[in-house]
């Protein structure tokens, strides 16, 4: 392939993410305490987008047998501005429905080949959720929820005090081993169990039947480009903290699962048959291994290739049946259950083995055969489920404070997806549904009462 003055090779994922099979799109909805109006969205898109990497700057070229490349364009930044105008004089509960359409719309209009695969949305109308809303849309070709992290806090600033830049969160938590743990009758058992989690893990991950039909998943041809709903909740970060403590496990596993205990539920209620179903939620792991997030001028620097775009794989997390765990009433049981599975998955190596068998489809049969094989993996589970650390400060932009922020991802082909992230203290969980098959509604009741219900034991334990 010769390369043209300017242009530079799409990375390996970014070519299957913008393909004929698949193309992901990350909204990310940004609420404003103050309204928007006085915002300087030019100045946004220069600060975030154009000065920090040359990918906001060009257009993906290249046929379906071609490596495909950044050829680098003159930017009309009008072209990805859109501030649509909702009617006037109505309630904020009114444009809370305006709004979830215009979710559902932005959901699925692609974004077009033609210029840089972004966009943004300013809502001026007030919600009842933010006085003004800001949408980011980003192809998930131009980098993953790492990357979008990394902009935003090199972007944003503290709302409390504008001249100082956000702080970056850790993306672990630190722990200290004791004296044996380096012992070798402690290390030789991890490694061997290691090595059979991995064996195990890998093989399931390859041999893994389609999930059952459920109230969770229509099996629907297409379901990635239909209408969708999006609601979302916001979770106490120090009670999800508390039950952790309580039950020894991780705040992702409390989190993955009370949502999906309250999948199950969800399911029962809508049909009891379905409380046998095989189903499965498809989680995403990042895999690069650092601790904390870096700034974008870090995340550019030409040794650092790795950080920016797309760094993640994806793995297999069965939702117990309720009729399966020890005691069915006791959802303690079932999240024990949750953890015991990551854990498995957590001394495996099996998500970087799937990683490299991508790699190597893509490698020796092209792009679209590896988005192929991508697609049939979500298409074939019930929930794909994705986690981020977001900022622990407030945020502000241009003395703009943000009161919320959460993120979707749209083009996947599963009747549910989530995504939960954490800001301020708090965790938002974000629930896109196929809209016309479940009821969004009910399903958000299910997750609240999953929620609830865990709080009230944990308190009693």
């Amino acid at each position: 392939m010769e390369l043209e003055e300017g242009e530079v090779p799409v990375s390996p994922s970014g070519q299957y993410l913008n393909s004929d099979t698949l193309s992901f799109t990350i909204l990310a909805v940004l609420e404003f305490e103050v309204p928007v109006d006085n915002l300087n969205i030019i100045q946004l898109i220069k600060d975030m987008f154009i000065s920090t990497n040359p990918r906001f700057s060009s257009i993906m070229i290249g046929g379906r047998n071609e490596v495909k490349r950044w050829k680098p364009v003159q930017v009309q930044v009008e072209d990805h501005v859109k501030t649509p105008e909702f009617p006037p004089g109505e309630s904020p509960e009114v444009y809370d429905k305006c709004f979830e359409e215009y979710m559902s719309d932005l959901a699925m209009d692609p974004l077009p080949q033609t210029r840089p695969l972004w966009e943004v949305h300013v809502i001026k109308n007030e919600t009842s959720n933010a006085a003004g809303t800001v949408i980011l849309k980003l192809h998930h070709a131009l980098g993953d929820g790492y990357t979008l992290i990394g902009l935003l806090i090199s972007t944003f600033k503290k709302a409390d005090d504008p001249s100082l830049p956000l702080t970056f969160p850790s993306l672990r938590s630190s722990s200290k081993l004791n004296g044996n743990s380096s012992s070798i009758f402690r290390v030789v058992p991890r490694i061997l169990q290691g090595i059979i989690n991995t064996i195990t893990d890998f093989g399931t991950s390859i041999l893994k039947k389609e999930d059952d039909r459920s109230p969770i998943r229509s099996a629907n041809e297409g379901v990635e480009i239909g209408p969708r709903n999006t609601t979302t909740i916001t979770f106490s970060l120090d009670t999800i903290k508390q039950i952790k403590s309580r039950l020894n496990v991780t705040v992702n596993d409390v989190i993955t699962g009370i949502i999906l205990y309250g999948s199950r539920m969800y399911m029962e209620e809508e049909s009891f048959e379905s409380r046998n179903a095989n189903s499965s939620a498809l989680v995403v792991f990042n895999t690069r291994n650092i601790g904390r997030y870096k700034s974008v001028d870090e995340m550019v620097k030409p040794n650092a290739n790795k950080l920016w775009g797309n760094q993640f794989t994806l793995s297999h997390v069965p939702i117990p049946k309720l009729s399966h765990i020890g005691n069915s009433s006791n959802p303690l049981e079932f999240i024990r259950e949750v953890h015991k599975t990551m854990d498995r998955k957590k001394k495996s190596s099996a998500v970087y083995m799937t990683a490299s068998l991508i790699e190597c489809v893509r490698k020796f049969r092209g792009p679209e055969v590896a988005a192929k094989l991508i697609h049939g993996t979500l298409k074939d589970s019930s929930v794909a489920l994705s986690n981020l650390i977001g900022p622990v400060e407030q945020m502000a932009l241009q003395n703009h404070p943000v009161k919320g922020f959460y993120f979707t991802v749209a083009g996947v082909p599963v009747s549910t997806g989530i995504a939960v992230v954490s800001y301020m203290g708090k965790l938002r969980v974000a629930i896109t549904s196929e809209k016309g098959y479940i009821d969004a509604d009910k399903f958000k009741s299910s997750i609240l009462k999953a929620f609830n219900i865990v709080c009230k034991i944990t308190a009693d334990v």
